[in-house]
């Protein structure tokens, strides 16, 4: 019998859709997925915790089984998913969190935990960013989106991104054998891209990512005063945030253990059980 629940609540008008795994009043572990995925990449992770922890994995607007409000109704941006992410937080009576961060659910994550610092038990990072190191060749396109908006010919290469093609190689890129890594998650995350709409919704959300940038200075200050207890799990074979982005968080991050995987981008896929072993150990050590 599967332990996790899928549920949806209204934040601020919104219906959010999230998956839930565990025990109520135990640690709580909260979630948040990357670009262009959603709380399915955590389906195994909820299940292999859910012994001892309380898990909690939305799915931001316009991504996964969430609501998908259209543009000219809601504001599609990292500051907005953070305030919706720590209502839902609020609305499910969690006071105390641990985070877990991957690719777009780093700004969302980082923007709750500078908030709330008073909330953060410990943050545990995948493959996502908080220092321009992290921002290599990938990001180039999307840099010089950020410097035209109306540049037709940059938006047909970001729409490329989430392209069958080029979704399939985000899952699979730097997988020593990609055999291991199922389809079904492009074949999912193709589902909810194909929304009427959704294609701008992610042109709109390529062109916010300069705001987290921005506070990239904010959150390494958030690092060094408040010393969080931080875990970090990446795919070092990552191209999209490669693994000069995870080594620079060791400038300011005093308490922090450094664990590098032979994998890809979405590490959970191929290391899960690994994954989900060194965050129990992690947890146990940090959270009581």
């Amino acid at each position: 019998m599967s332990n996790v629940k899928h549920n949806t609540a209204t934040v601020n008008g919104t219906e959010i859709f999230y998956r839930e795994a565990g025990q109520k009043g135990k640690p709580a572990l909260v979630l948040l997925h990357g670009y262009p995925t959603s709380s399915h990449m955590y389906r195994n992770l909820l299940a292999d915790l859910a012994d001892e922890y309380y898990l909690i994995a939305p799915d931001f607007p316009g991504f996964g089984r969430s609501a998908q409000p259209h543009m000219a109704d809601f504001e599609y941006s990292f500051r907005n998913y953070a305030i919706l992410i720590q209502e839902l937080l609020t609305q499910l009576g969690l006071e105390k969190y641990s985070l877990y961060l991957m690719d777009y659910g780093a700004p969302v994550g980082f923007r709750i935990a500078t908030a709330h610092p008073e909330k953060i038990q410990s943050l545990i990072v995948q493959n996502g960013c908080a220092y321009e190191e992290g921002l290599e060749q990938f990001w180039d396109p999307i840099k010089a989106y950020w410097n035209n908006k109306n540049d037709k010919v940059t938006e047909r290469v970001l729409e490329g991104f989430h392209s069958p093609e080029g979704l399939q190689w985000q899952y699979t890129h730097g997988v020593a054998d990609t055999a291991t890594v199922s389809p079904d998650n492009w074949e999912l995350d193709l589902r909810h891209l194909q929304r009427p709409g959704n294609d701008r919704i992610q042109l709109q959300l390529f062109y916010d990512y300069q705001t987290n940038v921005a506070l990239y200075p904010q959150w390494q200050q958030y690092f060094r005063t408040y010393n969080p207890e931080m875990l970090i799990v990446y795919g070092k074979n990552d191209y999209i945030f490669p693994v000069a982005g995870a080594e620079a968080y060791k400038k300011d991050v005093k308490n922090l253990q450094y664990h590098l995987f032979d994998t890809g981008h979405f590490a959970l896929e191929t290391h899960g059980k690994e994954i989900a072993a060194t965050i129990r150990e992690f947890l146990h050590q940090k959270v009581k």
